[in-house]
């Protein structure tokens, strides 16, 4: 069983990680259901191998690589492997670079900081959107490496796939997540809200 001051730890750092837990969860599961079962089943197996963590200021990364295991498991238990998910055999997708298009389309005429201004028009939920777009093969080792911080080599060892696969998969789901903010945000009227947020007052002639 786990002492006091052991477990006062756990609750503490649950409680401060939790909604970054429950955020990585509805990217890896899609509803919120399954987002929750995961994180319900990411803390139970955290309080029972909380022994094993030596250095408490790893917490973060612990749980969530406990998290990704927990996934990679339900993934069994429902008869998909995680390597099929995420090893693509298929042509990298057509060249697509979000810099030149905004430089070429410029949709936002008033900006003189047209790519941050482009971002800034994303809400997080937006953002949400747009991933959930991404193939899953590219999101989770995109999700795993620019929102928790992994390292190449880590996300190797949690997905169980070769470096040169991880850098494909990273290299490919970069120039997906970019294609698909492009599309989001021209079908929602992103670009359009944006513009008129930009657009100076019209001086009284």
């Amino acid at each position: 069983m786990l002492g006091t001051i052991d477990r006062t730890s756990l609750q503490e750092l649950a409680r401060a990680e939790l909604p970054g837990l429950y955020a990585l969860a509805r990217y890896l599961t899609h509803t919120p259901s399954a987002a929750e079962e995961l994180v319900q089943d990411t803390m139970v197996r955290a309080c029972r191998s909380f022994a094993s963590l030596k250095d408490v200021e790893a917490g973060p990364k612990w749980l969530r690589v406990i998290m990704t295991n927990v996934w990679r498991d339900q993934l069994r238990r429902d008869g998909r492997r995680p390597e099929e998910v995420l090893v693509d055999p298929s042509p990298e997708p057509g060249r697509f670079s979000l810099y030149q298009t905004l430089a070429d389309e410029d949709p936002l005429p008033w900006s003189d900081t047209l790519h941050v201004d482009f971002l800034g028009a994303f809400s997080a939920e937006d953002i949400h959107l747009v991933l959930e777009r991404v193939p899953e093969r590219y999101r989770v080792p995109l999700l795993l490496r620019y929102m928790d911080g992994f390292d190449t080599g880590e996300i190797c060892e949690l997905l169980s796939l070769p470096p040169g696969t991880v850098y494909s998969l990273l290299h490919r789901g970069r120039r997906h997540f970019e294609r698909t903010l492009w599309e989001y945000a021209n079908e929602s009227g992103l670009l359009e809200q944006a513009a008129g947020a930009e657009r100076p007052p019209r001086k009284e002639a």
